[in-house]
C-alpha cells in the first residue's frame, strides 16, 4: 500500500528525529525471514533501546540528508531494516547478535561518527564491552599502580619492624 504525502513528510520526519540524536546506524537485508523472527527482532530492539524500522529507501536517504549519516545513502538499497541508536554499540549489537542465530538477516553497512562501516566494521562495533565494563576496566588500570605501591610499602614497613625485633 502506497503512501500519500502527509504520510510521508510524517515518516521522514520521525526517522529524521531519530537520526538527529543518534550516534549509530546499522542496515541489514531481511529478505526471506519470518515475521515471528522479526518479531522477535524488533523485541530485542525495543529491550535495548534501539529504533529499528523497515523503511522505504527513498525516505530513509531524505532522512539522513544533511546529518553525519549522508554517506550512507549510496548503500540503501534493497529490502532493508534500519537500527538506529543513540548508544554507540547498541544497534551493532542487536542486529549483530540476531544476524548470528539467523543467516537470512544479512548485515549490509553501518555508520558510527560520520563513517560507514562494512560488515567487519560492524561486527567490530558489536563486539566492544558495555560501557560499565570499560569504565571498570579503566578503573583497574588506573588502581594498579596505587595498589601495587601500597603493598611495596607495607612490604618494606613489615621488613623494618622484624629487623629491629
Amino acid at each position: 500500500m502506497s503512501l500519500n504525502l502527509q504520510e510521508k513528510q510524517a515518516v521522514v520526519a520521525e526517522v529524521s528525529a531519530q537520526v538527529a540524536q543518534a550516534q549509530t546506524i546499522v542496515l541489514a537485508e531481511y529478505r526471506g525471514i519470518a515475521v515471528s523472527d522479526i518479531t522477535k527482532l524488533r523485541a530485542n530492539a525495543r529491550n535495548s533501546g534501539v529504533y529499528l524500522r523497515v523503511l522505504k529507501n527513498t525516505l530513509a536517504r531524505r532522512a539522513v540528508q544533511g546529518t553525519q549519516f549522508e554517506t550512507l545513502a549510496d548503500k540503501m538499497v534493497g529490502p532493508l531494516v534500519y537500527g538506529i541508536s543513540n548508544d554507540a554499540v547498541a544497534a551493532a549489537k542487536v542486529v549483530y547478535d540476531f544476524s548470528k542465530t539467523n543467516p537470512k538477516l544479512v548485515i549490509k553497512a553501518g555508520a558510527y561518527n560520520g563513517k560507514v562501516l562494512d560488515l567487519a566494521g560492524v561486527s567490530a562495533l558489536a563486539t566492544v564491552p558495555p560501557k560499565e565494563v570499560l569504565l571498570a576496566q579503566l578503573l583497574g588500570v588506573l588502581q594498579s599502580p596505587i595498589s601495587g605501591m601500597a603493598r611495596v610499602l607495607a612490604a618494606v614497613a613489615e621488613q623494618k619492624s622484624a629487623a629491629t625485633a
